[in-house]
């Protein structure tokens, strides 16, 4: 039987942590890993050491070693809902399905109020396309983010809306609201006097084109007090939406005249148009996976003959077309873009939108423009799914390429093949 600890061994193995996690904060990963490491050399019960080694080493990628860690801390520390529901990320991470949901379980079973636990939980079920199980974890995600303070008026929970006023909430990034604005014409069909939504400017120009929306609200200052409130992204639980259910009517966004005409003489006038789209927000958790590490990267593209390029990158990492301009000339629209409603008027007239997981791909698929959307092999966001080629989202235009290896070479081969085959069906 071994023997406990003293309270002087405790203190001292507490030293040792947190000087880890000091060294975690300020970089020095590695240093931390010797300090972990020598932890549990010292003592192999060390539960801590090996959920906060396994932490360490799932955020650098090696993830089949971060699972090893942390059922060795489960040996010792078994009724730890956190450690379990880390272990679940890990093992979703690397495509072992079936032993995250027991994990996902097993943690709730342990501490059913775990936000964190409930809301992963619930994106491991969407992925799956099991949505009439995982929307109800997926509202864990409130808790987790805390993106909405308090109302002064009800949240809506199915209520009847025959006469009354509603406000929708955004959360998350531009992608969410248009991907969501959608069950707009559900709920204004359930007899609401006015709905309203708030949003950035940015989205402006695009929502005053969806039906069904009486208000839009940049300014919280600006807030009236309504019947109800709602999350946009909470309306598809509201509904009871299944993938066959999916509200599907597209095109459900639009664009005016004015902003058409505007870009119009700017777009090529030869060839298949085709938009480009290689970085998503810096600041997303996924982003070093989802975006190319280059404009470069879309070079396989270049040997297509018949196609006029069109940059839609906002953000700077347009600059790095002109890197490549003695290969392939791109018309670069990306830095004059002011807002959705323009790039809404520039997609609208291309034929076809290359482009990473970002918010472009839903405004594409919202105007019901091809898109051929480019998924990595990690991190891959739940509305696409884990596996197919079409999304019940955008079910005629889109197109999903999947990463099957480590690396975007291969999967960019595809869309080049892909690409050629278009511009032969359209020669021929």
């Amino acid at each position: 039987m071994s023997q406990p600890r003293s309270r002087h061994v405790l203190n001292a193995e507490h030293q040792v942590v947190e000087a880890a996690l000091d060294a975690q904060e300020q970089g020095d990963l590695a240093g931390a890993e010797r300090l972990y490491r020598a932890l549990i050399e010292a003592d192999d019960r060390n539960g801590i050491a090996h959920n906060n080694l396994a932490n360490l080493l799932r955020t650098s990628g090696r993830f089949t070693d971060a699972v090893d860690h942390y059922r060795r801390a489960l040996e010792w520390m078994p009724d730890s809902a956190p450690i379990r529901a880390n272990l679940a990320d890990t093992l979703e991470s690397i495509q072992q399905y079936e032993a995250a949901e027991a994990e996902y379980r097993r943690a709730l079973e342990l501490d059913p109020a775990c936000a964190e636990a409930r809301y992963n939980y619930g994106l491991l079920l969407l992925a799956a396309g099991r949505y009439a199980e995982g929307w109800a974890y997926y509202e864990a995600r409130s808790q987790v983010f805390r993106e909405h303070g308090a109302l002064p008026f009800a949240r809506w929970n199915g209520e009847d809306l025959r006469g009354k006023t509603l406000l929708l909430l955004p959360e998350q990034g531009y992608g969410d609201t248009i991907q969501f604005v959608r069950y707009v014409s559900l709920l204004k069909a359930r007899g609401l006097a006015k709905l309203s939504v708030i949003c950035k400017p940015a989205l402006v120009p695009l929502l005053r084109t969806v039906q069904g929306i009486d208000a839009l609200i940049t300014d919280p200052q600006g807030l009236q007090v309504h019947d109800y409130w709602d999350s946009l992204l909470s309306l598809p639980c509201r509904f009871g939406t299944t993938p066959e259910s999916i509200p599907a009517q597209i095109p459900y966004v639009g664009v005016f005249t004015n902003r058409l005409e505007t870009w119009r003489t700017r777009l090529p006038a030869h060839g298949i148009r085709v938009g480009l789209v290689w970085q998503g927000n810096p600041e997303h958790d996924n982003d070093a996976e989802r975006s190319l590490p280059h404009f470069s990267a879309l070079r396989p593209l270049w040997s297509v003959q018949g196609v006029s390029f069109i940059s839609l990158q906002v953000g700077g990492a347009e600059a790095e077309v002109q890197e490549c301009a003695d290969e392939q000339p791109v018309v670069c629209l990306g830095d004059e873009i002011r807002d959705f409603g323009d790039t809404a008027a520039i997609v609208g007239q291309l034929n076809l939108i290359i482009c990473v997981d970002t918010a472009v791909a839903h405004l594409a698929g919202a105007l019901g423009v091809a898109c051929w959307l480019m998924l990595p092999r990690r991190g891959v966001d739940w509305r696409w799914h884990r596996t197919g080629v079409q999304s019940p989202w955008y079910p005629k235009a889109m197109y999903l390429f999947r990463q099957r290896e480590a690396g975007w070479q291969g999967m960019i081969g595809e869309v080049r093949d892909a690409l050629t085959d278009i511009v032969r069906e359209r020669q021929a």
